[in-house]
C-alpha cells in the first residue's frame, strides 16, 4: 500500500526559487588569500581581542564546505562545527557575524540550502546531514524544526547590505515556514510549543515533571521563547512585505502578532516576579527564570511600565549578573550549574546576542555595552589560555563550559566579531535608510577599516583616544558610498555626511 501524502500544499512554496536553483560550482576560498578583504579592526591596548578576532575568521574559513552533489544543496556554505549537519538556528546565528565577511565569501547563501529542502507544505527541517541531504527529523516530530529565527537573520543581513533582490527570494519560503509552524506547532489559544531540542536549549529544566523527556517532549506547554519568536518573525515578515510591496500577503500575520503579544502579557507574565514564564497546561506558570524570556525585548512586546523591573533581572547578581554574563538559567534556580552544564547555566553566544539586540530595541544601550564588554572580555581571557573559542562558557569565571567543544566557529564567532563591532565599538548599520550609527563608549582609540556597507560600499572609521565619556569623539571617516554617519556619546550627538 502506498504511503499517503500528508502535505497540504502552501502557495508560497510554489514561489520558492531555491527548489529549482542551479547548484553552485565555485571553489572555496582560503583564509590566507582573502584576509585582506575582511574588515580590519583596531583597538588600542587590546591585542588579544584582535588576535581572537582573526582566529575566529581563520576557523570560519576552515569550516567552509563545498556542497555534495547528492545533497540537494545549492550553495557552498559554512558548517555548524558540530556533527556534519547543517542546523537551522546555528546557521542563523553564525551568519549574524559571518555577514561581515561577505566580500570574501557569500556566507548568507548557507541558508539557501535549508530553503532548497522546503516541503510542499512549508516545513523546514532543523537539521540536515551535509553529505547526503538527509533530514534528521520527520516533520511531525516535536524536535523537527525551529527556532523560528530565519526571518531575523535575513533582516539583519538586509540592514547591512540592502540586498532587496535576496529579500524578494527569501520572503516566500519564510512565509511558508511561518505558516507551517502556525498550523502544526500551536495550541488552541494560539501559543506555540517546542521541545528542548526544538528550541535549541536541550537540557534546560523547563518541563512540568519527569514524565516528559527534557529534550524531546513538548510537555503540553506554552513555550515562552517559541511564542515570542513567532511574534518576532511576524515583525520581520511585515518589514519585508513593506520593503517588497507585498503587505497584502501577510495581513493574517499582523493580526496574529497582535493577538500573541496580548496573550503573552496577559497570561505568561508573573507580576510578582516581573518575568515571563512558560505556561503549563493547567494554567500555572513554570517559575523557571530562563534566558528564553528575553526574546520579549527583541519582539518588542514588553509594556513600558513593566520594562524596568524585567530588565533589572539582568543586573541582579543573584540571577543573571554573574562574573560572565549572561547565564542561560538564573543563578537562583536549584539546577543552576556554576560550570555551565550546557543549558543549565552556561553562557552562550547566540542567547547573549539576542539579549544585546533586545536591549537595543528598548533603548538600554548602556546596559548592552556593559554586558557585551563583559562577554567579550571573558571570551578573550579563555582564548588567551586555550588558543581558541568554545561552544559555551562557565558563568562563574573565565573558563570554558563544562560541556563544550573547542574551535567552535560555529556561533561563537559572534563575540569577537559582531559583538565587538556592534556593541563594544557601537557600530550599527541601516543601509536601507542610508545611515550608520556609531554609539561611542570606549575611551581607547578604536576603529575599523574595510567595513562592508551595502552592496559595494566600504568604510574606514577611526575614533581617537578620549579622556572621558563626555568628551566629544574625534572621528575620522571615509566612505566609498554616500551615507549619514550618526555619532553618539555621553551627553552629545552629531552627524557627518560622508
Amino acid at each position: 500500500m502506498a504511503k499517503p501524502d500528508t502535505h497540504v500544499p502552501n502557495r508560497f512554496v510554489e514561489e520558492n526559487a531555491f527548489l529549482t536553483m542551479e547548484r553552485e560550482q565555485a571553489t572555496l576560498p582560503q583564509f590566507a588569500t582573502v584576509r585582506d578583504r575582511l574588515p580590519q579592526p583596531t583597538w588600542e591596548g587590546h591585542p588579544a581581542a584582535l588576535d581572537c578576532y582573526w582566529k575566529v575568521w581563520e576557523i570560519a574559513f576552515r569550516s567552509l564546505r563545498q556542497l555534495a552533489p547528492g545533497s540537494g544543496f545549492v550553495s557552498n556554505f559554512i558548517d555548524t562545527a558540530f556533527n556534519d549537519c547543517l542546523f537551522m538556528w546555528d546557521s542563523a546565528f553564525i551568519l549574524m557575524f559571518a555577514r561581515y565577511g561577505c566580500r570574501a565569501f557569500d556566507f548568507q547563501r548557507t541558508l539557501d540550502n535549508l530553503y532548497s529542502h522546503q516541503h510542499p507544505d512549508g516545513f523546514l527541517c532543523r537539521e540536515i546531514y551535509e553529505p547526503t541531504g538527509e533530514e534528521r527529523f520527520e516533520r511531525f516530530d516535536p524536535a523537527s524544526t525551529g527556532p523560528n529565527v530565519l526571518p531575523w537573520a535575513e533582516w539583519e543581513y538586509y540592514l547591512n547590505f540592502g540586498d532587496r533582490e535576496r529579500l524578494g527570494r527569501v520572503f516566500p519560503p519564510l512565509v511558508a515556514c511561518y505558516q507551517w509552524l502556525r498550523a502544526y506547532h500551536t495550541w488552541p489559544d494560539g501559543t506555540y510549543w517546542s521541545s528542548g531540542w526544538g528550541c535549541g536549549m536541550d537540557n534546560q529544566p523547563r518541563l512540568p515533571d519527569e514524565s516528559y523527556h527534557v529534550a524531546f517532549s513538548h510537555g503540553h506547554m506554552a513555550w515562552v521563547d517559541a511564542t515570542l519568536q513567532a511574534i518576532l518573525a511576524t515583525r520581520h515578515l511585515l518589514h519585508m512585505a513593506d520593503a517588497l510591496g507585498r503587505r497584502q500577503d501577510v495581513l493574517d500575520v499582523e493580526a496574529e502578532a497582535t493577538h500573541l503579544a496580548q496573550f503573552v502579557n496577559d497570561h505568561l507574565w508573573d507580576d510578582e516576579q516581573a518575568f515571563y514564564f512558560d505556561r503549563w497546561r493547567d494554567g500555572r506558570l513554570s517559575g523557571v527564570k530562563s534566558v528564553a524570556a528575553y526574546w520579549a525585548l527583541l519582539a518588542g512586546i514588553v509594556p513600558e511600565a513593566r520594562l524596568p523591573r524585567f530588565v533589572e533581572h539582568l543586573r541582579n547578581p543573584a540571577e543573571f549578573n554573574r562574573p560572565h554574563r549572561v547565564p542561560t538559567l538564573a543563578a537562583d534556580h536549584p539546577d543552576y550549574a556554576p560550570q555551565g552544564d550546557y543549558w543549565r547555566g552556561s553562557v552562550w553566544a547566540p542567547t547573549n546576542y539576542m539579549i544585546l539586540r533586545g536591549l537595543t530595541q528598548v533603548g538600554e544601550d548602556a546596559l548592552a555595552h556593559e554586558i557585551a564588554a563583559n562577554h567579550l572580555d571573558n571570551v578573550v581571557q579563555v582564548f588567551r589560555e586555550t588558543g581558541t573559542v568554545w561552544e559555551n562558557y562557565a558563568p562563574e569565571g573565565a573558563s570554558r563550559g563544562s560541556i563544550s567543544k573547542g574551535d567552535f566557529v560555529g556561533w561563537t564567532g559572534l563575540p569577537p566579531v559582531a559583538v565587538l563591532f556592534e556593541y563594544v565599538f557601537g557600530l550599527r548599520p541601516d543601509v536601507p535608510h542610508g545611515r550608520i550609527l556609531w554609539d561611542v563608549r570606549l575611551l581607547e582609540a578604536h576603529g575599523v577599516q574595510r567595513y562592508p556597507y551595502g552592496k559595494d560600499g566600504q568604510l574606514d572609521l577611526q575614533c581617537a583616544r578620549r579622556r572621558s565619556e563626555t568628551e566629544e569623539p574625534v572621528i575620522s571617516a571615509r566612505s566609498t558610498v554616500p551615507l549619514v554617519l550618526e555619532i553618539r556619546w555621553a551627553r552629545g550627538s552629531k552627524t557627518m555626511q560622508l
